[in-house]
């Protein structure tokens, strides 16, 4: 027995010491640092944009112990992602592992850097799911939680797998009182997105709105039960200039169902800004269709 545990005890210092290699301290808040992953060999960071609380003076605490000034490259603060850049050539990148490769039950690392070494804490994968939408409307291709103790400044750091491979982001900023991570599909959608542009583009429509039940011989016209009831269009908006106004039922954008906030926002992705959208209302009691041009979101 005490081989087994003395085994699996050397077999994590590994793999600690292994991906420890690609996890830098990161200092782009006061008081406390955090933790960041390296994205590849050239210099490029990635970390959780809640702990990025500025644009400028960031610095990068190194494995090797240097510290280098970093620049802000971009940030999404829907999904919680920010990417930044040091001047180094020699970086150890991290390898990442699909979330399809996760099962509830493994055994996983979270590590920080928040000081000059290494922590590490154990726990296991105890929930996988599917996408979901963040409050702000960013996308995450799965839902992956853990039972993983988040201390402080491990935000930004590296959940990792047996194998040593990174299996995502962790963070604490999306959802309060659950250690959860961003898996691989998500952190490579948005760090090339914003290396690519700098940030990421999200649709905008200008309405306050809420979810609504529709009268019921409604209901059976259009094949759904609840809509959103527009309760505020901002001036000048998309939505205004489209033709939305107060009172207004969304039902639909592009023949796809809205019922509720969430649908609504996961419909305004990137790929449709400036972009006609055939947005289904109920007016008056009567389905119809406007054509609105999609803006982009500050």
């Amino acid at each position: 027995m005490s081989d087994t545990l003395s085994a699996l005890s050397n077999a994590m210092a590994a793999t600690v010491a292994q991906a420890g290699q690609h996890v830098v301290r990161v200092e782009a808040r006061r008081r406390l640092p955090a933790t960041g992953i390296v994205w590849s060999g050239d210099g490029i960071i990635v970390t959780s944009n809640h702990v990025v609380r500025r644009d400028d003076r960031i610095h990068v605490g190194l494995p090797n112990g240097d510290s280098l000034p970093a620049t802000l490259v971009g940030r999404d603060p829907t999904t919680d992602v920010a990417v930044v850049k040091v001047e180094a050539s020699d970086l150890s990148a991290a390898s990442w592992v699909s979330s399809e490769q996760l099962k509830v039950g493994h055994l996983v690392l979270a590590l920080g850097r928040p000081g000059q070494t290494v922590q590490a804490t154990l726990g296991v994968i105890s929930a996988l799911g599917d996408g979901w939408q963040t409050s702000g409307g960013g996308r995450i291709d799965r839902y992956l939680q853990t039972d993983v103790v988040m201390y402080p400044g491990f935000s930004g750091g590296p959940l990792v797998g047996a194998g040593g491979q990174v299996a995502g982001l962790n963070t604490s900023g999306l959802l309060r009182g659950v250690s959860m991570a961003l898996p691989s599909e998500t952190i490579a959608r948005v760090v090339n997105t914003l290396l690519t542009h700098g940030r990421v583009r999200r649709g905008y429509l200008g309405v306050g709105a809420q979810a609504a039940k529709l009268p019921h011989d409604v209901a059976e016209a259009v094949g759904q039960e609840t809509g959103l009831l527009l309760v505020s269009v901002e001036e000048g908006s998309p939505a205004q200039e489209g033709g939305l106004t107060v009172g207004d039922i969304i039902i639909a954008v592009d023949n796809e169902s809205v019922q509720n906030l969430g649908n609504l926002l996961s419909m305004l992705t990137g790929d449709r800004v400036g972009k006609t959208a055939l947005i289904g209302i109920v007016r008056g009691g009567q389905p119809q269709e406007l054509p609105v041009t999609i803006g982009e979101r500050e």
